[in-house]
């Protein structure tokens, strides 16, 4: 990868992706219907071809299919079809989220500690689901956070612990804190069996839109344990959990696996800055035979590559460290014999601003510089084949001001609510950023689709 290749983000390389024919997963997967992605020799197939994908997070999907408070079908159809039209056709969802004490986290949830559903979430579920397959769009469900925005593990220690928890930001309990307090989820049984008895239920279900179910729906691309699960923090204590946390990554990607082995199933981790800058740490939790597949993540701005100050000045140290994580976590997808996505990645507007439409020179630039990488990894036979940028705001707008997240609002921007409104958010004003990820996408359409 050169270093041009992140300065000039209209160059890129041409994809030679050979058809990829479908074998059997050797863990015991069955027979697989037509429709269901799958992985042979260490990359993405899907129909008897290689699957590489241009996609992005719509976290809020199933809040916006619900027929409840949250709900918005015709904003959700809308979006659905500039996501296709841009070419995006593989979205990272959230699909649970659980009533908290905390005060960033959402409302309402999926479930609370009586592990009674939100039946007008799981509605919207399974209308986002109806509607992506209606578009030959995948998803990729996540089931539990490890950040307290949707709720994650630290609320459900707060249900079986008499309701201690560590609120993140609270000047009482300073970083790093809330992780250190979170990763005891990993090895407390009583919440895990909530935990559990959640995701049974969901991967179980039937669509009632469509009939489907989940277990059979070739829309779902994968499950995925939780949204950046770590241990702890550092090296020290975190290495001294991580016996539970692998026990954690493999016993509970079988538990999926033992009804549902027809899709696959992955970790939602960061890569190795999730797991303490630690390489072993990373490559053992991924060598479970019930994980299908590596993911990881990248954060200029929170890792520090970013100065937000000076972000033109700094962008050089984005790229060669965003070239160097990604030629990391490639070798070590080699190394297991397994694909990889880069799941979320963002950057800020050029000088921090929040407006949809407001210049983002530096992110087109950025974003085309993962898409070549992505390029080149397909072109060569690779296991990098996606990537799901965060995040899409499409249509949605801050409503307030401040562009604070207030319970009860529904305009969704993709951001969090623990973040500025409009922070990471790709908006539909923002032709020239849509314009490299379509490139991209035509790209990805084009080589896969020759036989």
């Amino acid at each position: 990868m050169k270093r041009a290749i992140w300065v000039a983000f209209s160059a890129a390389l041409i994809l030679m992706v050979g058809a990829c024919a479908w074998l059997p997963w050797s863990w015991g997967r069955a027979p697989q219907q037509s429709g269901f992605v799958t992985v042979e020799d260490g990359r993405f197939a899907l129909d008897g071809r290689a699957y590489a994908f241009a996609g992005t997070n719509v976290w809020y999907g199933a809040y916006l299919g619900a027929p409840g408070e949250t709900g918005d079908l015709t904003r959700l159809a809308r979006e659905l079809d500039l996501l296709k039209a841009n070419g995006m056709t593989n979205l990272r969802v959230l699909g649970a989220s659980e009533e908290s004490p905390m005060k960033n986290s959402l409302t309402p949830a999926f479930h609370g500690p009586d592990n009674v559903p939100n039946e007008d979430l799981l509605l919207g579920l399974d209308r986002l689901l109806a509607e992506l397959a209606q578009r030959d769009m995948k998803a990729v469900i996540y089931l539990n956070n490890f950040w307290e925005w949707s709720g994650g593990m630290g609320t459900y220690l707060s249900w079986v612990n008499g309701g201690e928890y560590i609120d993140l930001g609270d000047p009482a309990h300073p970083w790093p804190e809330f992780p250190l307090f979170n990763m005891q989820f990993y090895a407390n049984e009583e919440a895990n069996a909530i935990y559990r008895d959640y995701v049974r239920a969901l991967v179980t279900r039937r669509n009632t839109v469509n009939g489907r179910l989940y277990a059979e729906d070739p829309t779902i691309m994968a499950w995925q344990l939780a949204n950046e699960p770590r241990p702890g923090y550092s090296a020290e204590p975190g290495m001294a959990v991580l016996p539970e946390y692998y026990d954690w990554v493999e016993s509970t990607a079988e538990f999926i696996k033992s009804f549902d082995n027809r899709h696959l199933v992955s970790t939602g981790s960061e890569g190795v800055v999730g797991c303490a800058d630690h390489v072993p740490c990373y490559l053992d939790a991924h060598r479970a035979g019930a994980v299908d597949y590596l993911t990881f993540h990248m954060w200029p701005k929170n890792w520090s590559w970013l100065d937000g100050s000076d972000m033109e000045g700094s962008f050089p140290r984005v790229t060669a460290n965003s070239e160097a994580y990604i030629a990391q976590h490639i070798a070590m997808a080699k190394e297991l014999g397994k694909p990889i996505v880069l799941e979320e990645f963002g950057l800020p507007r050029d000088d921090g601003a929040l407006e949809p439409g407001s210049p983002t020179v530096l992110r087109d630039r950025y974003f085309a510089g993962v898409f070549a990488d992505v390029e080149e990894s397909v072109a060569e036979g690779g296991p990098l084949m996606g990537t799901n940028f965060w995040t899409w705001g499409g249509l949605g707008r801050a409503e307030h001001a401040d562009r604070a997240w207030r319970a009860g609002d529904r305009s969704y921007t993709g951001d969090p609510p623990q973040e500025p409104q409009g922070l990471n958010s790709v908006f539909s004003e923002d032709a020239s950023t849509l314009a490299v990820i379509r490139t991209h996408a035509e790209r990805l359409a084009q080589e896969t689709a020759v036989d």
